[in-house]
């Protein structure tokens, strides 16, 4: 039995996984549906999720975490209350700007979001992984998934309810965001007051060694500036000349197609975006090393110094890169082409897929204790692959094929239903599974990056690694805008199944080097405040 300091531990753990879920799906899920309704066509609502990039670069300014601390906070809290903070502020911003007539601003207040979300991640994850003993990091991997779905249950379910105009409560999009903005800000008040103290690594730069080392930090403030410079190069000469690279590449094959006028734009802009991004980051690398920025290169060299780091971070690209399709652009598919009810899917993918997500959750984790990292890995990962089929064939098909149910109407102060609602059967169904294999794949999946850090470098690494697993979520959107598009849902979601089998064969190769992480986990812990 945990002792009432681990007790606290999990708790901790489960709301700054609530935290943390809460602006992503502001980013995600809701602010589809927000565009949904403002009249944006589904290629853009596609592009759009670009604004989650921030998501795949967080490990560039992770480093400057691992190196230094808010004074007076000790290490890592600082860092949580001025992200939480700002992003109260900047999610009350948002609120106030529509998307249909300023989409620009629009744009850049919601990248504004998803970086400040990265970067609360960043030291969400990293506090995490310093504060949890290796016994305890399996159960709380699972109730830090539990607290990120029962957010995502408020901002990408509930709010969906909020906003029907005929059975929920009728709220706008702003109030939605305006609401988040608040919460957001009485999670930085948690944050300072509630969290306790990690105990820093041994080598961990403590205030004299800091004031001692100034070159040193010095050093890293620089290299990130010159990172950032290097960004801003690639993305102004792909704004320059990428379009036109793209298009004289892809024009031979577009000219003799006969895609809308409008998607073969998309296919120019896809390859445009791809052609930046093999350009850019390659520069980023070598700006890096010609910088020393020496936190974000030792962490690197610490990570890549271990057995099977490189295929490991392959397998994380791939593990949740079928989901990633499949979801990318699920709002819209259910409410548009499917033509489900706002207040329908709220219910359904978010109110009922609750309990089945923390069921899933607090299962992976009791499961791991039982069958071990790998096995839980492997028998999630394809029940993750199996539910992306249930889209498949409710696309090609399937709603109306099971019987529904009726949801009464009702009233909880929070969230109301105005009249009963009916729920399509094979909806429920198919979000059940989803819920419940994704619940228990994520459990697997963060225990498995958690094992993975040195926790001199906990922030620089779990970002990197957190970074190519949002890869998929992230990038795509674009690619799934466009495909859906040109080949229809039911071939799209077979897709999504086929992208998914790589990772399994992946992590069967990776057997014993798995087997290997449970075996040497280390001990971290936390200090009384």
């Amino acid at each position: 039995m945990l002792a009432p300091a681990g007790l606290w531990r999990l708790v901790i753990v489960t709301l700054l996984g609530f935290a943390s879920g809460l602006p992503l799906a502001l980013t995600g899920q809701a602010m589809q549906a927000w565009l949904t309704t403002a009249g944006l066509d589904l290629a853009a609502i596609g592009f759009l999720s670009l604004v989650g990039v921030p998501y795949t670069f967080k490990f560039l300014w992770a480093p400057l975490m691992d190196r230094f601390d808010v004074p007076g906070w000790g290490r890592r809290r600082g860092w949580l209350v001025v992200t939480q903070a700002l992003l109260a502020v900047t999610l009350m911003a948002l609120a106030g700007t529509s998307p249909s007539e300023a989409l620009r601003a629009y744009a850049l207040l919601a990248v504004t979001v998803a970086f400040l979300s990265a970067s609360q991640d960043v030291v969400i994850d990293a506090y995490r992984t310093d504060l949890l003993p290796s016994a305890e990091r399996g159960m709380g991997a699972s109730l830090n998934v539990m607290g990120y779905r029962l957010a995502m249950i408020l901002s990408g379910g509930i709010a969906l309810i909020w906003t029907d105009p005929r059975q929920g409560g009728g709220w706008s999009w702003p109030e939605v965001y305006r609401l988040m903005g608040w919460i957001m800000a009485g999670s930085a008040v948690v944050s300072a007051l509630l969290l306790p103290r990690v105990v820093p690594p041994p080598t961990a730069p403590t205030a004299s060694a800091a004031s001692a080392s100034t070159g040193s930090g010095r050093q890293d403030v620089f290299g990130f500036a010159a990172v950032l410079v290097a960004v801003a190069l690639g993305y102004g000469l792909t704004d320059r000349y990428g379009g036109a690279l793209a298009s004289a590449a892809l024009s031979p094959w577009l000219d003799g197609s006969t895609l809308p006028p409008a998607l073969k734009q998309r296919w120019i802009d896809l390859a445009t975006l791809l052609l930046g991004m093999a350009f850019t980051v390659p520069l980023v690398a070598w700006t890096a090393r010609a910088a020393r920025f020496r936190t974000l290169l030792s962490g690197l060299h610490s990570y890549f110094g271990q057995p099977g780091a490189v295929a490991f971070l392959v397998f994380i690209v791939l593990y949740k890169l079928g989901d990633a399709f499949a979801g990318a652009l699920m709002t819209p598919f259910l409410l548009k082409s499917m033509a489900y009810a706002s207040a329908e899917v709220g219910v359904v993918n978010k109110v009922f897929g609750l309990w089945l997500t923390i069921g899933g959750a607090l299962l992976g984790g009791v499961l791991m204790l039982r069958i071990g990292l790998w096995r839980a890995l492997m028998a999630f990962g394809v029940l993750q692959l199996l539910s992306n089929l249930g889209f498949w064939w409710l696309a090609a098909g399937g709603k109306g094929a099971l019987p529904g149910l009726v949801i009464p109407a009702f009233d909880w102060g929070f969230v109301q239903l105005a009249q009963p609602t009916p729920v399509d059967g094979s909806l429920l169904a198919v979000v059940a599974f989803e819920n419940l294999s994704g619940g228990m794949g994520t459990a697997a999946f963060l225990a498995f990056m958690m094992s993975l850090c040195n926790q001199r470098y906990t922030a620089t690494q779990f970002a990197l690694l957190s970074a190519f697993a949002s890869i998929g979520r992230v990038w795509v959107g674009p690619v799934a805008g466009v495909v859906a598009e040109s080949i229809g849902w039911p071939v799209f979601f077979v897709a999504s199944t086929l992208l998914a089998a790589p990772a399994l064969l992946l992590l069967w190769m990776l057997r014993r080097p798995v087997g290997a992480l449970e075996a040497d986990g280390g001990a971290t812990g936390a200090a009384d405040d």
